[in-house]
């Protein structure tokens, strides 16, 4: 995390301390650097598995950040790709990384958008948003694509009970909660709050039918279980 590229302790503890809008646009210029945005292999996994269930004309990257994402639009959307996310300093960065995409400063939960859309995808956003906003949040999506659109996004495996990875979550979503209790403004971002099964019966109820699909480059668990599933949410 601490590379010479990327933020110090010092300015992480000073964007932990802002409100999420404020702490990306502090990281903004250095967010690339770290571990926190997508690394290219699921980025790469999804837009294969895209490839299989398209063709698609039009696509929006929820969330998109420095705009990550934008370039798995690209390999399987033939026309418009657009981007929202409510960091300007973030959006900025993806202006200058993809100056032909068509990027929007806005509140997920409040989209801007008619039925415009053919694909919506999101990376790495959604422990932003606790289960109540997740409703909100998939019903804003939802509202953004044409009738038969698909929404779609990568849903890793939790790690198993008592692993290394399993206490590093928990003890991370449990210093939040510990934070936020104390400080304001909250800054919301925990791992624990996006299970597969929870997730479907919110889409289901947002009006999306919703399968998903192993991201078969990730590997299976003990049970035969994949390490890492591509969910897709179609709207009717």
């Amino acid at each position: 995390m601490f590379t010479p590229q990327g933020p110090t302790l010092r300015e992480l503890t000073r964007e932990a301390l802002s409100s999420v809008e404020h702490g990306y646009d502090l990281l903004a210029p250095k967010f690339d650097a770290t571990p926190f945005r997508t690394p290219d292999r699921i980025l790469t996994a999804v837009a294969g598995a895209l490839e299989e269930l398209g063709p698609f004309e039009s696509g929006l990257d929820v969330c998109c950040g420095t705009g990550a994402g934008l370039p798995v639009l690209r390999s399987v959307c033939a026309g418009r790709v657009a981007g929202v996310d409510f960091s300007a300093n973030m959006l900025a960065e993806a202006r200058r990384r993809h100056p032909t995409a068509t990027l929007v400063r806005a509140d997920a939960l409040a989209l801007p958008f008619a039925p415009a859309f053919d694909l919506a995808v999101s990376f790495g956003a959604f422990g932003h948003f606790l289960p109540a906003a997740q409703r909100t949040l998939f019903a804003q999506v939802h509202a953004a694509l044409r009738p038969g659109g698909t929404f779609a996004f990568p849903l890793p495996a939790p790690p198993p009970v008592g692993s290394r990875a399993y206490w590093t979550l928990w003890a991370f979503d449990a210093a939040m909660r510990l934070r936020n209790a104390l400080w304001r403004p909250p800054f919301v971002m925990y791992y624990r709050t996006f299970r597969l099964a929870d997730v479907r019966a919110r889409l289901e109820q947002a009006g999306f039918t919703v399968s998903h699909l192993p991201l078969t480059a990730f590997g299976h668990r003990p049970d035969g279980s994949p390490n890492c599933r591509l969910v897709v949410a179609r709207k009717g």
